[in-house]
């Protein structure tokens, strides 16, 4: 899930309001950056948030009945979800390394009572309250999906448990309903109708470690991986959506799009998912700093166990292995002579420069297999802090893992301004600049028909689904708590 904690200077105030939209109709929810209001904040905490994030992302997870097992934690991104009947609405942290969607129940001990995000009060839901909800027995099929085969202590009648725990020890333990949740579906340019779908999600009962803290706490959590028990598997398999999402993160003007369906316009061109990886791993071939290509060994590149590339919206910062890290580094810095370079909350190397940071420093391009190549520039990678300019990359080294330490992880700091496709029907993703201020086309697999679905800004949008894609910093795109909370 994605925890950031990487502060983004002003950055931040950039608040970033998508919009989901949902094949036939898809649905359009709001989101927003959990630090969208924050103008300030330590760079300190913003490496905290992505450490923690990571933590749970390292994390397998573990469901025996009675509640044991393993968690998602906080999101970076949250949306405001109708669930229930008569409806209400509930702020779901939105994580695209997780795939249980689960909020905060009645009788929910520990959980946390009130949040520090502005302007937020935190609800429990109860079952007993909404007309539409079921209890999920433990014999049913999505209980013996969730568990990887049939329950032994299953007993008639009996209910699904599930106890989720990431790496940092944050947990989530519960039992499964199914109940109606709402969402806007796309019906013509620009347009939405009100939709619906019956959905299985936790009923949260104690939730343990940073869920049950209030800093950043919300009232559940929406997975987006590609599991058959997510939200998005569900909602594909009913029709509901083709299994495809896609992001758009405005780095000039806040707000951007996020979209569930067929993204048709514009074309993409895209590189292979890893087969059977458990995030959206892809293959990295090459590092070029303006012209020149970094002299990295292939073994640096490989996928697997701990290595590989991985593209995770939920974190904050851009994490990289010593071999890329450093020869990148070196080359960025060195590229203006009589930089004054000192280091800023032991983490960033920072300097005075008052030219223009566009035309004085290089393009960093990242090659993925396929020939397709994502564009980093310097006022991506270069972060405004306190009136000077930090390096805003990491060494992955410094998550303290030996898990981690020779992974890639792309986050928000090189997606934004970027359209990303997450293609799972075809196991392949797409990249690609974009003006996250103008539309993209979805297909309605009904009528056959394309219909364009805009960015949204929360502050200025009446749509019922808030999500707010917050960037914390130009730089800073994806934090390492989301790198703990997905590996």
């Amino acid at each position: 899930m994605g925890l950031s904690n990487f502060i983004v200077v002003f950055v931040l105030v950039l608040a970033v309001f998508s919009t989901i939209a949902f094949v036939n109709g898809g649905g359009v929810f709001k989101v927003k950056h959990k630090f969208g209001g924050e103008a300030y904040r330590s760079l300190k905490d913003l490496a905290l948030h992505d450490k923690n994030r990571h933590g749970r992302f390292l994390a397998a997870i573990d469901v025996p009945l009675g509640g044991d097992g393993k968690a998602t934690g906080t999101g970076l991104y949250y949306t405001q979800l109708s669930i229930g009947s008569p409806s209400k609405d509930y702020y779901l942290h939105v994580d695209t390394g997780s795939d249980i969607l689960w909020v905060n129940c009645a009788q929910c001990s520990p959980c946390a009572k009130e949040t520090d995000i502005d302007d937020l009060t935190l609800k429990l839901y109860d079952p007993r309250s909404s007309s539409t909800a079921e209890l999920v027995p433990c014999s049913g099929g999505y209980c013996t999906e969730f568990n990887k085969g049939p329950i032994s202590s299953c007993v008639s009648n009996g209910v699904c448990a599930y106890g989720l725990q990431y790496g940092d020890g944050s947990g989530s333990v519960g039992y499964f309903v199914q109940d109606v949740i709402g969402f806007d579906q796309v019906s013509g340019n620009l347009q939405t109708t009100t939709g619906n779908s019956s959905i299985t999600f936790g009923c949260g009962l104690e939730q343990t470690g940073n869920l049950a803290s209030s800093t950043g706490a919300l009232d559940g959590l929406i997975g987006f991986g590609a599991s058959s028990t997510s939200m998005l598997s569900q909602l594909a398999s009913s029709g509901k959506v083709k299994k495809k999402f896609a992001h758009c993160l405005d780095g000039k003007n806040g707000g951007g799009i996020f979209a569930i369906g067929d993204v048709v316009q514009p074309k993409l061109k895209t590189t292979p998912l890893v087969p059977n990886a458990l995030h959206y791993n892809v293959n990295m071939e090459s590092v070029k700093v303006g012209k020149t290509v970094l002299n990295i060994p292939k073994q640096v590149y490989e996928a697997g166990a701990g290595k590989g590339a991985i593209i995770d919206s939920g974190t904050t910062l851009t994490y990289l292995p010593g071999a890329i890290f450093d020869p990148l580094r070196l080359m960025i810095l060195t590229s203006q002579a009589n930089l004054s370079i000192h280091l800023v909350d032991n983490l960033l190397d920072c300097f005075k420069f008052d030219k223009s940071i566009d035309d004085s420093f290089p393009t960093v391009t990242f090659g993925f297999e396929n020939s397709l190549e994502l564009n980093v520039y310097p006022h991506d990678y270069l972060v405004p802090y306190n009136d000077e300019w930090c390096f805003g990359w990491q060494d992955s080294e410094k998550l303290q893992s030996d898990a981690v330490k020779d992974l890639i992880i792309l986050g928000d700091l090189v997606l934004t301004n970027k359209l990303v496709l997450y293609d799972l029907e075809n196991q392949v993703l797409g990249l690609s600049d974009y003006n996250c201020s103008s539309t993209i086309g979805m297909k309605d697999e009904t009528t056959g028909a394309v219909n364009q679905v805009g960015s949204h800004n929360l502050s200025s949008s009446p749509a019922r689904y808030h999500m707010d894609f917050g960037i914390v910093m130009k730089l800073f795109l994806l934090s390492l708590i989301m790198f703990y909370h997905c590996i």
